[in-house]
């Protein structure tokens, strides 16, 4: 397996600490809102790398946190938490807030066919873990108290840095949106582990420590979960680009300051899904979640497909244009794959390992998910036996998880089945008769039962919402 690894910024064979085996930690969401579709393709991509890994042969335990407090505003410790942002919106507690954007973040990862991680633990279940970081890099000189706060002294290390290949002076205040100067700091890089009441007299939820009433700062969340349940030697950590600095930075210096060695080998960040003005956030143009596309008639794995087809480490241009030639072209492919009729075949040992390992060899190229996919339509256009196609189609399917051979109507009983193809076939002879306003009442009548049809060259497809 190779992987373009941030740290190195080069693509890299990934060597394990030990063989075999993956210790993975990937950055959950910051839970005051839906997810939108911009931080899902991040979870997509870690998705696809963890199912890769697995797929490959690798023993894959991954963590992923929920921040349900520290997060702020302002990527300089300063402004509103996040969480408390949510909650003053919608007029609720923060673990009110919390649990019902958890949920919804976990439909959203079950619609996109995302796993969810063998380790999920929310930040406010380990401030034990914190407590005893903080304390121990106070111990040795990496921390300091200043203002009430409990800062790490980024000066301390050899190169803050690393991962960013910045020099000190570039990195200005102000040089990111919201940074303000934060005249409690020794250094302008230094950044928060501990908040006390002195600075934050508002905050809902507080935690006695031994520098007073407070809650941790963002950053060491990462660092205590993912040494509580993985241990003190990372494998690969992975996250959006706009991770890399100032989260994971900080993530390194405070890991490795208390570990006292090097703490993760591969660092693998995902690039930015785009509009048409730009990055993609809440905060501006039309909010684009997962449940957005489903009102508007998109299965949520088309887009999915859509990120596939690109490679992670590029930016992706959204538009709706490009979604619905995504989504076209997601539907040909499982028409094409539904006409695969089963016969008795048995399937070719020879060809199932040929296409197989050129399946693997695409994604273990640094996760070249489109070549993956041209394997797939290769194995389509291939002069072998239907079962063969039929069981490499399954096997890729493992990773990609697209639905490829789920049938659309598995959860229609047999009398909607009948109610719902008659509707299609008075629609086609509606539009073949040039009755586009009846057809367009007969679409309707079918979304209002549920039910989401798809116009392809193989026919009329449908599934329920």
């Amino acid at each position: 397996m190779k992987i373009y690894n941030t740290l190195t910024r080069k693509v890299e064979e990934l060597i394990p600490n030990e063989p075999g085996k993956i210790k993975m930690y990937t950055c959950g969401p910051t839970v005051y809102h839906f997810a939108h579709i911009g931080n899902l393709r991040t979870y997509i991509f870690e998705d696809i790398l963890e199912k890769t890994l697995k797929y490959i042969g690798y023993e894959v335990k991954r963590c992923m946190n929920i921040t349900d407090v520290g997060h702020l505003t302002s990527d300089s410790d300063s402004g509103e938490d996040k969480m408390l942002k949510g909650a003053k919106r919608e007029h609720k507690t923060v673990l009110e807030i919390a649990d019902y954007y958890t949920q919804e973040f976990k439909k959203d990862c079950k619609k996109l066919n995302i796993r969810w991680p063998d380790i999920v633990s929310p930040a406010t279940q380990n401030i034990d873990e914190y407590i005893k970081i903080i304390k121990n890099l106070l111990e040795k000189g990496y921390a300091y108290i200043s203002g009430g706060n409990v800062y790490f002294d980024t000066t301390k290390l050899k190169d803050y840095y690393v991962l960013t290949n910045h020099k000190e002076d570039e990195m200005v205040v102000g040089a990111r949106v919201g940074v303000e100067e934060d005249p409690s700091k020794k250094n302008q890089a230094d950044f928060v582990l501990w908040f006390t009441k002195s600075k934050f007299e508002d905050q809902e939820l507080k935690w006695s420590s031994p520098w007073g009433l407070g809650y941790p700062g963002w950053h060491i969340e990462c660092t205590g979960i993912s040494i509580k349940y993985l241990g003190e030697y990372l494998d690969i950590h992975c996250g959006g680009i706009d991770n890399i600095f100032p989260h994971h930075t900080n993530e390194i210096a405070q890991s490795e300051g208390y570990l006292g060695h090097k703490w993760c080998n591969y660092w693998v960040h995902g690039e930015h899904l785009n509009d048409i003005n730009g990055k993609m956030s809440k905060s501006k143009g039309e909010f684009l979640t997962v449940s957005l596309l489903e009102s508007k008639g998109y299965n949520p794995l088309a887009y999915r497909y859509l990120c596939l087809k690109s490679y992670y480490h590029n930016v992706l241009t959204f538009s709706y244009d490009i979604l619905d030639g995504a989504q076209n072209e997601y539907n040909k492919l499982k028409g094409k794959i539904k006409n695969i009729i089963k016969d008795n075949s048995t399937v070719d040992n020879v060809k199932y390992e040929e296409f197989n390992n050129k399946f693997k060899d695409a994604l273990s190229n640094d996760l070249n998910t489109s070549q993956a996919i041209t394997t797939l339509y290769d194995v389509l256009k291939a002069d072998i036996n239907n079962a063969t196609k039929l069981e490499l189609i399954r096997s890729f399917d493992e990773v990609l998880s697209l639905d490829l051979l789920k049938e659309e109507s598995a959860n229609i009983t047999e009398q909607e089945k009948q109610q719902i193809e008659t509707l299609i076939e008075q629609r086609n002879q509606a539009k073949n008769n040039k009755e586009y306003d009846k057809a367009d009442k007969i679409r309707e009548e079918l979304l209002n039962m549920g039910i989401i049809i798809k116009d392809t060259r193989e026919g009329t497809l449908y599934e329920k919402k």
